[in-house]
């Protein structure tokens, strides 16, 4: 039997040094909390839905800029540690890299405060220069808060291929998400970004389906949005489905939406259905949520087997209601 053909990602985001703080307690404001548990390694996200796409079977490279200063270096070299092609990773004299910093603390709250000079984003150069790498792939991941110039060019390399697109987050101006919608792209957002992407504040699944629809009608290959309580909301032309939020006592949602994100492009990428990638997504969610900080720490096979088990369950409860 032939060994099954790994699909090509690119994932082109943001590169960062993260720094992840747990605490018992948020401080009130002027005082002082210890840190009971302190984490430092690679991240942003795009670095951590590259390494996502890696951990569920794809193989990675990731676009994005740093630093050329230590923490950019580490940065690199973890990336290459975590089996990600680096070569479209960008080295910016006179800059610093990205620090992203998450503090969580119970229940499963978090702040994150955010050091992303624009030196650190990508410009339509930086796209030009790898145009064979996105080209070559099965699947390129977006992440939309990157300059929209850069991501007008690379949308236009894969406008009219077999490259399928998928983009995580709100568009920067109307030129993106109509680009985004003429190319056909799978569109996952979070609840504070589909308001974005949809112009209007959306209220629980039912509301969030027609927004979702509305959008697949104007282009969009598939859309995933978050409905918050009512948990995730996946449409595509002639179906759609609504996953429950999985799991119980979430630690630090941080890395959710980038888990969710890579599972849709690894699944969507390999010929599963709308449906069954949007379960994967809701699987890929919940484990990343158990662990502080947004780096993935995923196992394909636990995540596929919750997916089946998710849907079953889901599918068996339809049954004894009707």
């Amino acid at each position: 039997m032939a060994t099954p053909t790994r699909p090509r990602a690119v994932v082109l985001g943001q590169i960062g040094r993260d720094l992840v703080l747990v605490l018992d307690e948020l401080p009130p404001g002027g005082g002082a909390a210890p840190v009971r548990e302190r984490h430092e390694w690679l991240g942003g996200k795009g670095a951590n839905q590259a390494l996502a796409c890696r951990q569920l079977g794809a193989d990675a490279a990731l676009i994005g800029a740093v630093a050329d200063d230590d923490a950019g270096q580490a940065a690199l070299e973890q990336a290459q540690h975590d089996g990600l092609d680096v070569t479209g990773v960008v080295r910016r004299s006179n800059a610093r890299t990205a620090l992203l910093i998450d503090v969580v603390a119970p229940p499963g709250t978090r702040r994150l405060l955010e050091d992303i000079g624009p030196d650190v984003t990508l410009t339509p150069a930086d796209v030009a220069a790898v145009h064979g790498l996105i080209a070559g792939a099965d699947v390129m991941v977006l992440q939309l808060q990157q300059p929209a110039d850069a991501l007008l060019a690379a949308i236009e390399v894969v406008e009219g291929t077999d490259v399928l697109l998928v983009a995580d987050g709100a568009p920067p101006d109307e030129q993106v998400r109509e680009a985004l919608l003429r190319a056909g792209a799978v569109l996952r957002a979070d609840q504070r970004e589909a308001a974005l992407l949809t112009g209007r504040e959306l209220a629980g699944a039912p509301d969030t389906l027609v927004a979702a629809e509305d959008l697949v009608r104007r282009g969009a290959r598939a859309v995933a949005l978050s409905a918050g309580a009512d948990g995730d909301v996946v449409a595509w032309s002639g179906g759609h489905v609504v996953t429950p939020l999985l799991g119980e006592h979430p630690v630090d949602p941080t890395g959710a939406g980038d888990a969710a994100t890579a599972a849709l492009a690894v699944a969507l990428s390999t010929g599963e259905s709308p449906e069954r990638a949007a379960w994967w997504a809701a699987a890929a969610a919940a484990h990343s949520v158990v662990q502080a900080g947004g780096r993935a720490r995923l196992d394909a096979r636990e995540v596929r087997r919750a997916a089946e088990e998710a849907e079953s369950a889901s599918v068996a409860s339809l049954r004894r209601r009707s």
